[in-house]
């Protein structure tokens, strides 16, 4: 039985008059009766009782009603869902990124295009000193940053990875030749001061002010990039705190990264725009939710799309 006489068989069950079936579907009454006279020879069994008067179900039309209807209604159903996918699977989506996270959303990425391959996916360079600007400016689309965040306008996905946090000092540093040292230490040298419009809970999930005793921790130079860190780090006027990325993609001859053995790791995050959840952002979302784990294998993490606290 071909969809369109499904179709006209469905119709007319709910008309029960070949005219109104036939206007209702935009063929000719001739083509309605035809079909289920189709339909009938098939089964072996009428369908409708037709008299000059009235068009009535049979018992049999009844039951092929019953089973017919809902499998024809999720055939719709499902033509609808993909049609909508395909209308979106096709765009630009902008992934604002902070430092190297890049290279570590790489399985999420692929993942992504794997599911997506007409996107074309952008990047733009995100820094620490305004960490939701380019979001909130509709730069990009979404955005790789530290947790917590906390902002009323701003949805927290699936935590991609964890990693430990280091404390960068210079190769000549005292601090330079051990093997580990505790965020105690912070109280007694000069970090950075980092400039730019970003929310000081934020900041001090890896920068605290105080040190675990409570000791405050001495600010020193501005700065507004990594890059800049690192310069005054490797000068010997500040060391700073910095997740194990810093290490792995950025390290320097004159520059020294030791573990923080009572630091609590750095947790990283795709978030956006709670007003702006388009379709290809929520495929992204479910693209890291499929990758994310907060140990940075694949696999598991927390659910996606979890509003901001």
């Amino acid at each position: 039985m071909e969809l369109r006489d499904i179709e006209i068989f469905l119709t007319l069950a709910e008309e029960l008059h070949f005219g109104r079936s036939a206007e209702r579907l935009h063929v000719s009454p001739a083509r309605v009766s035809q079909a289920i006279k189709k339909q009938e020879r098939v089964i072996g069994a009428q369908l409708f009782e037709r008299t000059s008067r009235h068009v009535r179900m049979t018992p049999v039309g009844e039951v092929l009603l019953r089973r017919l209807k809902p499998a024809y209604e999720g055939i719709q159903e499902a033509i609808a869902e993909v049609t909508t996918i395909a209308r979106h699977s096709a765009g630009t989506l902008t992934l604002g990124v902070m430092g190297a996270q890049m290279h570590d959303m790489r399985p999420v990425l692929s993942h992504f295009r794997a599911r997506h391959p007409s996107v074309e996916l952008r990047f733009k360079e995100v820094f620490f000193s305004d960490p939701f600007g380019a979001l909130r400016a509709g730069e990009v689309d979404a955005v790789t940053t530290w947790l917590p965040v906390r902002e009323p306008d701003l949805t927290v996905g699936v935590v991609l990875r964890e990693e430990p946090l280091h404390l960068m000092v210079a190769g000549d540093h005292t601090l330079a030749r051990r093997k580990s040292v505790s965020m105690e230490v912070l109280g007694d040298h000069v970090v950075p001061r980092l400039a730019g419009p970003l929310p000081a809970y934020w900041e001090s999930a890896v920068l605290p002010a105080r040190t675990p005793a409570g000791r405050p921790v001495r600010r020193g130079p501005a700065a507004s990039t990594f890059y800049e860190i690192l310069a005054l780090v490797a000068a010997g006027d500040a060391v700073c705190t910095v997740p194990d990325e810093g290490r792995r993609y950025h390290a320097q001859p004159d520059v020294a990264f030791l573990p923080l053995h009572d630091a609590p790791p750095v947790q990283w995050a795709l978030i956006w725009r709670t007003d702006r959840a388009t379709p290809l952002v929520r495929a992204l979302a479910e693209a890291a939710t499929d990758c994310g784990d907060p140990t940075g294998r694949q696999g598991g993490g927390q659910p996606v799309g979890r509003p901001s606290p």
